[in-house]
């Protein structure tokens, strides 16, 4: 089935903030943090950096699994 990015939005990760921090990523994702900011470094997700911290919007994430899912297949 093909979901509307509006639709996957409203479906997936609808308990996670809009703009998440690294720890909602990686628990959300289910991986370590050092795996999240592999990912972040290597570019896989993009992310925004505050000051000292990192900021990825959940569609960023989002992303990512169509990304992955795409290639698992």
């Amino acid at each position: 089935m093909n979901y509307t990015n509006k639709e996957l939005y409203g479906m997936v990760l609808k308990e996670y903030p809009d703009i998440m921090d690294i720890s909602a990523m990686c628990q959300a994702l289910r991986i370590s943090e050092k795996t999240g900011y592999k990912l972040i470094k290597n570019g896989q997700i993009t992310a925004m950096k505050v000051g000292r911290a990192y900021r990825i919007p959940k569609m960023h994430v989002l992303s990512y699994l169509k990304l992955t899912n795409a290639n698992a297949a």
